[in-house]
Parts: structure tokens; C-alpha cells; sequence
């Protein structure tokens, strides 16, 4: 192999490399000092490179072509591929697998100039070939080491096919359930929301970035993206200071005091501006006031799509407004390869500008090792042991069972039995070993879930029957649900109807196919899709005793089915182990536990609807028969689920609320305490829910505010004191001063099963 030297300058040089002949061994060609800092090393990197080279670590490219094949000749692939070479390119997305990870970080190290490593990104959303349930149905489960765990698991599995960075977490807060990627998140509210976000970074990263099993997290998106208008995806967003930060940024301020190395920013304008071209955003906000020393990388194409926003007048000028407002590195624009060195000689751009983007990608690039060992994720031994292993179904399975909410059980249907049932099982989505992947599961393979007719016929004490009733949609492809929804092909019905007739309990298979929502996949109506409604009214004619199992990946409007069917599971899209997840819930050797992050409508026309809303001046009539008050009349203003909602096979009975005082001070503290007591017949997790309100301040504060729970489980007759800490922290916000402090005053406080099922009491805070 040919060996390239290079000079060094100063007592610091970059770390080039020699491959073995075996390449398992990365040996640095030149050596760094003994207790060289972090930060030195990077200085000794910088100087040795020209401005083409450091605006090369700011560009990111697709996977362009065959790896493994011969090199591409003509068109923008040869284009890219003589940049790679150059060392113009420093990081690849959507390249995946050790063998085509280890071709392209060969180009990178051994054939360009400096040898600076590639970083390789990918969406490992919610998992990589081992698929967790989607990020909204894990919030429900409440359980952040649980969460942390499927993290973990996701990281392994992708750093062993040589991927070091995922395009994750997306700590979005959304209230519209119409915004396809509410999937993604984790729901409605900013205290859960910031909790999960630093679950799943810790999850991602560990503790040691240089570690095989940890890669690098993403927080997105950067910011107000899940705010677009009428819930329809990459729409203008428009939000005062007050929601942006108490609603918007605390996730994100979570995720960056929790060490997340890099940040996305997002496709929407907020307020007139770009996310991309924001600067308030990226420098003033995340890299001032929150100290931000990771990097910044755009969403896909994000930079030249300020030409079609009206904010730049072509892709040199959205370059220019990118890189000076804080936008580190391009996600497939190309602007900044092509126009930055331009911009920098005519003095548009400061070269410290692109020193500072460079460095900070760098800084990562150290910080994940691959200057020791660029090789370090490229080990095909470990990533044909490691992908699909047994010990992540095992841990898929358990956070898949505990993201299940049981949303009505009258007349104890559920638990079934276990022997002497005949139990007819109807829905397409039953028998459909895909769609509980969901979306965001790119690499993953169909067909490779447990269905729910598979979970379901592992028990064998009962006589299941399977009749589809009616498709959901048809039209699939790998990335696009073209929404061909079924709404007219009823000729399965009349099997279903008969097969439900002779049955102890029907089991109804219902909701959205797994890539009907997600980005790109906002809905209008959030019903069951097509004709389900109506097989689920027809079926139930003619039995009453129906379970339906919801599957979806947003919060769906089901009215009729909240008053007439007796058994609802809310089971998500929940990955690989879906089938065994539910089953083991619907048999009762796993007890529903889990509670809603988002709020279940109505209505459509009720959404953006949430728990934390505003009082307004007129919450209430005044009089019997006004109508001048915050209302519909057509509707009602309330859910048919809240948020926290969530039922057990037993059941919780609350008590004997009491606070240790009435006042506290920035000195001291209250504490919160209420009984809970397990009044039913089987054992079970609740999780414990304080809420408080500020009645009177300087920016009008939300009827209630999640800021505090806990999960418990407790044996037939146990019972529990649960206790919580009230201080000056907990009711902070950002006030009318511009600055996040607390303020003298009268609050609630509130302790119970959900947002809406509480019992209250008073406190004041004392500022002085």
C-alpha cells in the first residue's frame, strides 16, 4: 500500500494511518504527544488543512453508488465520488452494512490527502434489523429505564454494521394528531418529552462514544417543526416566545445538557424564517445561551430549500445565510461544497466562520475515536453475531408490552381465558407481518414481525379462527404508502359477520397500516381508515363481546367505538415482537401498564387539541343558555382520552392527599404525598401523576403541567404512599422578563391516575 507522509506542523500533527494486512489493526503513522487534549488534537488537525478541506468536513452525501462496485464515470455520482476522494466529504448517510462502510472509509482514510475518517449516518429512529416500538408508542410506556434500554439496543445492532450516528431523537412536542410524524416523538408534553429525550440519547451514546456499542445521537428538529400548520408536514410554523420556550425548547435543552453531540434543524420557517437560516435559533439560543459544542447538521436538502421558502434567491446565497446562522454541516444540498470557498474570497463568509463548523465536526470525530481507529465499527464477525441476536427480542418484547394502554375493559372481557374459548380474530392487520415494523424502519426486513394471529395462536387452550374482513389499503413501496385506502371493498364481510356470530370473543385487528403515518403522511381524517368502521359496527351487531386492537401510529378519533366496544387495546405499531407483545397483554401474563402521551379526539375539527391548554378569558357559560363562551356546538370540548389515560386489569383507588405546608421559598421545599391502594384482584403498575398549576403570573400558565410521576406496582390490597418534592425549580418558567425564574404566588397541585383523573390541593411560593 502506498504511504503518504506529511510534515508536521507544530508540536501536534493529525493521526494518518496504516492498515494492517488483515485491516483489523489501525495503528496512527504518526504518533499524537502523550496527555494531548481533545482540543489540541483538533488544533493539529486544523492547521494542516486548506479551506477546500475544511469546508469538505462540512458536506454530506447520500450513498451515490454500488460500493462494492466499479467507480461511477459521468454524471453528478462521478461528481461526488472525485470529491470523496479529494477529501471533500466528511460524513455519508444511508450507507449501511460493514462491507460498503469499510469501502468508502478506505477512499476516506487511506486515498485522500489528510485521511480524516468519515462519519456514517443513518435513521436508526427505532431500531436498526431489531425494531422497537415506535418512539410515540414507547413514550406510553412511561418507563424511561425501559426506554433507555431499546436505545441501547438500537445503538448496538447499528454500530455493529459500521454505522456510528443516528438521525435520532426526534424530541419534537405535537399536538396535532394530523402531523404524520407524531410517530416519531413523544407526544404532547415538554416535562415526559425532555425525560425520554435524555433516556434515549444516554441510550444511543452511553457513556463512552469510543465504546463498539454507542453512536452518536441527533436531537430533532431544531425547532418548532411539529407546530406546523394545519398538522400538514414541512408547513409554516408561527409561535409567540411564551410556547417556543415553555413548550418547544425544553426537550431540546435536555437533550443538549445531556451531552447529545449533534443537533438537526428543521424544514419549517418559525416566525419568517428558515430553521436552517435561522440564527437565533442555532447561534444565539444552542450555541450561546445553551453552550452547544457538538455540530449542527442540515435536514435533507434543507439548505437550498430556503430558494423555495422566498428566503434565498439560489443556493450560493442559501449557503451564505447556513453557515453564518449556524448550520455546521449540508445534508445533500451540495451549496456548501460548491459555494463556500466563493463566499469566503468575497468576503461574505469569515474563514473563522468555517474553522468553527470544521472544528466542531472534528471535535466529534475524535470524540467517537475514529482517528485511533477508523475501522473501529467495520468488523464483519461481530456484525454477523450481533444483528438479530436473541437478547434484543427479549428486550424489543419487553418495551413492546409495556408501550400497550388499555383504554376500556367493562364487563372484565380482558383478561381472556387461556382454555375453552372460541375466539375469531378479524382485520387484515392481524395476519400482516409488516405493518407492525411502522415507519422509519428502513433497514429492516418485511415480513419480519410476529403478527398478532401468531402471538395469538402460541396460546393453545383456545380455538382461533382467522378471517380477514376487509383490507386496510393496498399500494406499498419501500419508502412511499401511496394511500390507497380501501373504501369500497366490503366483500369480505359477509365471512366476517358469520365467523363472529358463533364466537365467545371477537378480537378486531383495526387502524393504520404501519407506513400511514410518518413524514410526508399527514392525514385529514384520523378515523379508521376505509371501510373498518364500518366492519367494526357490523361485526358488533352481532356480537357484542369484542376486543379491538388498535394499531396506528398517531391518536385516532374513535367515538363510537369509546361508547359501544366493551375491550379497547391501544397497541400501537410495536416492532418485531408486536404479535407476542399484545397476545401476552390480551391473556393477561403481562398487565397493561401504560398511559398516553398524546390526547385521543374526538373530533378532528378539535385538533390541535391537549391537556395543557389555556384558560382563556371565557372557559365557562355564564349563563344556562349562552353561547358566548370557548366552545363548540357541535362537540364537546373534552376528549374521549386525556392525556396520562391509561387502565389496568385491577384498579387503583387514590387517597389522604396532604402537603407538608401550605407555602415554601427558594430555600425550601413541599412535600406531596398521596396513598395508593391496589382495590382489584390482580397485581399491577400504576404511574403516579403530580401536576400543578400557577394560577396568577406574568404570562398566562396552563391549566395543568405535568411535572412529576412515578411507577409502582403493587399486590391485591397493597397500598403505597407515594411522595414527591416541590422547590423553586419545579415552577419555573419563562416570564415576562425574558429569562426563565419563578414567581411569587398561589398554584394547585394535583395527584392521580391521568391529567384528568386527580385529587387537589392548595400551595403559595414565597419568592423573598
Amino acid at each position: 500500500m502506498k504511504m503518504k507522509f506529511i510534515k508536521p506542523i507544530s508540536f501536534f500533527v493529525a493521526t494518518l494511518v496504516v492498515i494492517s494486512c488483515s485491516q483489523k489493526i489501525v495503528q496512527p503513522r504518526v504518533a499524537f504527544a502523550q496527555k494531548t487534549t481533545l482540543e489540541s488534537r483538533v488544533d493539529s488537525v486544523m492547521k494542516l488543512m486548506t479551506l477546500e478541506e475544511k469546508i469538505g468536513q462540512l458536506n454530506q452525501y447520500n450513498g451515490f453508488w454500488e460500493i462494492t462496485g466499479p467507480s461511477p464515470k459521468e454524471g453528478q455520482a462521478a461528481k461526488k465520488y472525485d470529491d470523496l476522494k479529494k477529501g471533500l466529504v466528511g460524513s455519508m448517510l444511508n450507507v449501511k452494512g460493514v462491507k460498503d462502510v469499510k469501502a468508502l472509509q478506505k477512499i476516506a482514510v487511506e486515498e485522500t490527502r489528510l485521511g480524516i475518517p468519515l462519519l456514517f449516518g443513518f435513521d436508526v429512529i427505532h431500531g436498526y434489523k431489531t425494531i422497537s416500538p415506535i418512539p410515540l408508542a414507547e413514550a406510553a410506556s412511561w418507563d424511561l429505564v425501559a426506554i433507555k434500554k431499546s436505545a441501547e439496543i438500537a445503538a448496538e445492532e447499528a454500530a455493529a454494521v459500521g454505522l456510528n450516528w443516528t438521525f435520532a431523537p426526534m424530541v419534537d412536542v405535537a399536538r396535532d394528531a394530523r402531523w404524520g410524524r407524531v410517530m416519531e416523538g413523544s407526544g404532547e408534553d415538554p416535562y415526559l418529552g425532555s425525560l425520554i429525550a435524555v433516556a434515549r440519547v444516554q441510550g444511543f451514546q452511553g457513556t463512552d462514544l469510543k465504546a463498539r456499542n454507542t453512536i452518536l445521537a441527533c436531537a430533532k428538529h431544531f425547532a418548532g417543526y411539529a407546530f406546523a400548520e394545519s398538522g400538514r408536514d414541512y408547513n409554516t410554523v408561527d409561535v409567540g416566545e411564551s410556547t417556543l420556550q415553555n413548550i418547544i425548547f425544553p426537550p431540546f435543552k435536555a437533550a443538549a445538557d445531556a451531552g447529545v453531540r449533534t443537533f438537526m434543524n428543521s424544514f419549517n420557517e418559525l416566525n419568517g424564517i428558515p430553521a436552517t437560516g435561522n440564527s437565533y435559533l442555532q447561534r444565539q439560543i444552542l450555541k450561546g445561551d445553551w453552550g452547544f459544542d457538538g455540530f449542527v447538521v442540515s435536514d435533507w436538502g434543507s439548505i437550498n430549500e430556503m430558494i423555495a421558502h422566498g428566503y434565498a434567491k439560489d443556493s450560493k446565497q442559501a449557503a451564505e445565510i447556513a453557515i453564518n446562522a449556524g448550520s455546521d454541516m449540508d445534508m445533500e444540498s451540495s451549496a456548501y461544497v460548491e459555494y463556500l470557498a466563493t463566499l469566503v474570497k468575497e468576503g461574505k463568509v469569515k474563514e473563522a466562520t468555517i474553522d468553527d463548523a470544521a472544528r466542531r465536526i472534528l471535535r466529534v470525530k475524535f470524540e467517537l475515536g475514529l482517528f485511533d481507529n477508523p475501522y473501529l465499527y467495520c468488523d464483519e464477525n461481530y456484525e454477523r453475531e450481533t444483528v438479530g441476536k436473541a437478547a434484543f427480542q427479549e428486550g424489543v418484547l419487553d418495551i413492546a408490552k409495556k408501550s400497550i394502554v388499555l383504554l376500556k375493559n367493562e364487563k372484565e372481557l380482558l383478561p381472556l381465558k387461556k382454555s375453552g374459548q372460541k375466539i375469531v380474530v378479524i382485520g387484515a392487520l392481524a395476519n400482516d407481518k409488516t405493518s407492525p415494523l411502522g415507519s422509519w424502519r428502513i433497514a429492516a426486513d418485511d415480513n419480519s414481525a410476529v403478527s398478532l394471529l401468531e402471538g395469538l395462536k402460541k396460546y393453545e387452550g383456545n380455538q382461533i379462527t382467522y378471517v380477514k374482513g376487509a383490507d386496510v389499503a393496498v399500494g406499498r413501496t419501500e419508502f412511499v404508502w401511496e394511500t390507497k385506502i380501501n373504501t369500497t371493498d366490503k366483500s369480505g364481510f359477509a365471512e366476517a359477520i358469520t365467523a363472529a356470530k358463533g364466537a365467545d370473543v371477537v378480537i378486531m385487528s383495526l387502524g393504520e397500516h404501519g407506513l400511514q403515518s410518518g413524514e410526508g403522511r399527514s392525514r385529514t381524517e384520523i378515523g379508521l381508515p376505509g371501510v373498518q368502521q364500518e366492519l367494526l359496527e357490523a361485526v358488533y351487531m352481532v356480537n357484542k363481546n369484542v376486543v379491538l386492537v388498535l394499531n396506528n401510529g398517531r391518536p385516532l378519533t374513535i367515538p363510537w367505538a369509546a361508547d359501544n366496544i366493551p375491550a379497547i387495546i391501544e397497541g400501537w405499531q410495536l416492532g418485531t415482537q408486536s404479535g407476542n407483545a399484545i397476545a401476552q397483554v390480551l391473556y393477561g401474563d403481562y398487565n397493561p401498564s401504560g398511559k398516553l402521551p398524546m390526547t385521543f379526539p374526538r373530533n378532528v375539527g378539535q385538533l390541535p387539541l391537549y391537556y395543557n391548554y389555556k384558560n382563556t378569558g371565557r372557559p365557562v357559560m355564564n349563563e344556562p343558555e349562552s353561547v358566548f363562551w370557548s366552545h363548540y356546538i357541535d362537540e364537546k370540548n373534552t376528549p374521549v382520552y386525556p392525556f396520562g389515560y391509561g387502565l389496568s386489569y385491577t384498579k387503583f383507588e387514590y387517597s389522604n392527599l396532604k402537603l407538608s405546608s401550605n407555602t415554601f421559598n427558594a430555600e425550601s421545599e413541599i412535600e406531596v404525598s398521596v396513598n395508593v391502594k391496589n382495590i382489584g384482584k390482580y397485581s399491577g403498575k400504576e404511574v403516579v401523576q403530580l401536576y400543578i398549576r400557577d394560577l396568577i403570573a406574568s404570562v398566562t400558565r396552563p391549566v395543568k403541567e405535568l411535572k412529576g410521576f412515578e411507577m409502582i406496582e403493587l399486590q391485591p390490597n397493597e397500598e403505597k404512599e407515594v411522595v414527591f418534592k416541590i422547590n423553586k425549580k419545579t415552577i419555573e418558567f419563562f416570564t415576562a422578563n425574558g429569562k426563565w425564574e419563578s414567581e411569587d404566588g398561589d398554584f394547585k397541585v394535583f395527584v392521580g391516575s391521568s391529567s384528568a383523573d386527580t385529587l387537589e390541593k392548595d400551595f403559595t411560593y414565597l419568592n423573598n
